[in-house]
């Protein structure tokens, strides 16, 4: 499942493990493509936050997103990875590993 996110419960969610963040906007194109591979990762135990920035404009600003979709890859709290832009099944999991074997 999909958790949703806001201002309100954002910090709670990331501050414990491994958390994948996706920034996606109901009017994106990109962003609609995008849901079913995500909801596939979530399936297969992948936890992963949605943000809406038309919704929730703060945590946008906080994270300086400017194109949708955008990610952001937490451990533990601390931002390891922000990246954006449509990605197939196997090039976004790629790129989650990747960023988690260097840390």
């Amino acid at each position: 499942m999909i958790q949703e996110l806001t201002e309100k419960n954002f910090d709670e969610n990331i501050k414990n493990g491994i958390k994948f963040i996706a920034f996606t906007a109901d009017w994106c194109g990109y962003c609609q493509r995008q849901k079913p591979i995500l909801q596939e990762l979530s399936d297969e135990n992948i936890w992963i936050g949605e943000v809406n920035p038309d919704k929730d404009p703060i945590l946008a600003q906080r994270y300086s997103i400017q194109a949708f979709p955008s990610f952001l890859l937490f451990k533990e709290g601390k931002l390891l990875a922000q990246f954006a832009g449509y990605r197939p099944k196997y090039e976004l999991l790629n790129t989650i590993l990747g960023y988690l074997k260097q840390n």
